[in-house]
């Protein structure tokens, strides 16, 4: 194994496996720290946590133990990959968990950097924009578990983190690797370890990539890497095959936990075209919904059924003042896990699943032990082969067009 990388969610980690699969590493996705090795035919391991809203120091202690195994496998380079809404609170976790990773492998001259064009995210300035808005105003402050309320990440790095927090302004990156290095040594003789760098399409991830060449640490979203595997290449380390992928037949299901503006419009999308079932925070605070119940629906139905959860922020956030934030995440996540597995025992052979949180319990519920990366459906969402006979779709909550569901289910069965 090349590059170790470790991911704060699910959908996070898969959305990197398909950035370097497509580069041309063979790359598998980890459900959580493998007990065993990795195949001596994997180059890029990607860890896949559920770290990123629980409490900060227990993301440190799960990513510092996903370290461990990735340097028993001998990796070169080390990849801690965030979502590219930078989705964190003042009090992490992005910032202690750098922090640890950073201090762990004695690395300087961190590189932060959450940018994905080709999904709308761009830094310029040191601040993060969605689209042709900045962070803080572009839905992201609705967000029900890490409301995003700065659109400064040096700032709200700051406020995370222990040391002052350095910056890679966009005329360095636009100079290219040695320009972007030169400003990493500067900035690391001040004593600034995490550098936020300014990033507004490929080509500057790119030229972050290899000004990283030989850096222990990167951090940021799946962008990041998309410089990553030439490195390696020009190395002459990688193999160069091509892995085989073939499409997964039988029924299909979809499942959204996602609150986030894009998600709201693909279910509005498809419920209009396919069968829905809307499961409210009423009524499963109230037991008047089961898992079981919902998953008989779905298996009754023709077609795509979707089981969702999707609500308008201010309905969220009166279920919240009224049942209490993290008791509504827990129940709507055991819901969703409970869910998938009665799917899956009821014949479900593609599943696709919207949200972060919700994304990572399915995948804990159905408990695979790795994910084959197959082809993309959108930017930043791969299939993912889970078992011979199970194929899943992992999205976070604002990636993917706005037929997302149907055009995931297609590619899921014939699988090009």
């Amino acid at each position: 194994m090349l590059l170790g990388c470790i991911g704060d969610d699910f959908t996070g980690s898969s959305d990197l496996a398909n950035t370097l699969a497509k580069a041309g590493m063979r790359t598998v996705q980890y459900v959580g720290v493998p007990k065993a090795s990795a195949s001596p035919d994997v180059e890029a391991g990607v860890i896949a946590l559920k770290s990123r809203s629980v409490p900060p120091a227990e993301a440190v202690a799960q990513s510092l133990k996903a370290l461990e195994w990735l340097q028993a496998q001998g990796c070169r380079q080390f990849l801690f990959k965030y979502c590219s809404t930078f989705d964190s609170t003042p009090e992490g976790n992005i910032g202690p968990v750098a922090e640890a990773l950073a201090e762990a492998l004695e690395a300087s001259g961190v590189l932060v950097c959450p940018a994905f064009p080709q999904a709308g995210r761009t830094i310029y300035l040191g601040h993060l924009f969605v689209q042709d808005r900045l962070l803080n105003e572009s839905g992201m402050e609705n967000h029900p578990l890490t409301p995003m309320s700065d659109p400064d990440l040096r700032r709200w790095l700051g406020l995370q983190t222990k040391g002052p927090v350095g910056h890679i302004p966009f005329q360095a990156v636009q100079a290219g690797p040695e320009a972007i290095r030169e400003r990493m040594r500067a900035e690391s003789a001040e004593g600034r370890r995490l550098l936020v760098a300014d990033a507004v399409n490929d080509a500057d991830l790119v030229a972050l990539g290899r000004a990283a060449y030989d850096l222990p640490l990167v951090t940021g979203g799946s962008g990041i890497a998309l410089g990553l595997p030439e490195n390696f290449r020009l190395k002459g380390l990688l193999s160069g095959e091509d892995s085989d992928w073939a499409g997964q037949p039988g029924r299909a299901a979809a499942l959204s936990g996602s609150c986030s503006n894009a998600t709201r419009v693909q279910v509005n999308r498809h419920r209009r075209e396919a069968p829905a079932f809307e499961v409210t925070a009423d009524a499963l605070m109230s037991g008047t919904v089961s898992a079981a119940k919902v998953a008989d629906w779905a298996l009754a139905q023709e077609g795509l059924p979707l089981i969702y959860s999707s609500a308008e922020p201010e309905t969220v956030n009166k279920a919240q003042a009224r049942f209490g934030k993290q008791e509504i995440a827990t129940s709507f996540e055991q819901f969703f896990a409970d869910t998938a597995r009665h799917l899956v025992a009821g014949g479900i052979r593609r599943l696709i699943t919207a949200g972060g949180e919700t994304s990572g319990a399915v995948v804990e519920a159905l408990a695979p032990k790795e994910l084959a990366v197959g082809p993309e459906i959108d930017p930043g969402v791969p299939v993912l082969r889970a078992s011979p006979d199970l194929v899943l779709a992992l999205k976070s909550g604002n990636f993917g067009a706005e037929d997302f569901f149907a055009k995931a289910a297609r590619l899921m069965e014939r699988g090009a």
